[in-house]
């Protein structure tokens, strides 16, 4: 990666379990203090690949998607905190805020995973990990797409990994 924000890393992924190892490699280039913001539609990995993170991060813990609480936390080596904004389509930014505090969750020894993530966009920040998840008829494709330099190293990083 060069530092060009349109710049993107592509996998594409044919089990579950493809796409959990994708996010344990990921997980594994994470030093803390990051934001994933995972885009998709229903069922097609979003939780999955927390799962992935979780077990890279924390070693295997059964992850459950956090529809009904929207935020769940997972300690280990860095805390994960993955919260699902499933249950905030239409709130303002105001009252995403006063519900689940999102802009308030990160520190230096979490990273923060939301899945649809486009129901807060406003909320997330400028710089972060934008994680596209799209069925094809051989599995799914990921589309990482950094915003900010420490998002380009993580993702080249990745790529490096899997094609090194």
């Amino acid at each position: 990666m060069r530092g060009n924000e349109s710049q993107q890393w592509i996998r594409q992924t044919r089990t579950s379990g493809d796409t959990e190892a994708v996010a344990v490699r990921l997980a594994g280039q994470l030093q803390g203090g990051e934001w994933i913001a995972l885009y998709g539609a229903l069922g097609s990995g979003k939780t999955t690949f927390v799962r992935g993170l979780v077990n890279g991060l924390a070693g295997s813990s059964p992850v459950i998607s956090p529809t009904f609480l929207l935020v769940r936390i997972y300690l280990g080596r860095l805390r994960l905190i993955h919260v699902d904004a499933y249950r905030l389509e239409g709130l303002t930014p105001l009252e995403i805020q006063m519900q689940i505090g999102l802009q308030d969750l990160s520190d230096e020894r979490s990273v923060v995973a939301v899945e649809w993530a486009d129901r807060v966009s406003p909320l997330l920040p400028d710089e972060r990990l934008d994680v596209y998840l799209e069925h094809t008829m051989d599995g799914r494709l990921l589309r990482f797409h950094p915003i900010g330099k420490r998002y380009h190293q993580i993702v080249a990083g990745l790529g490096e990994e899997f094609e090194g």
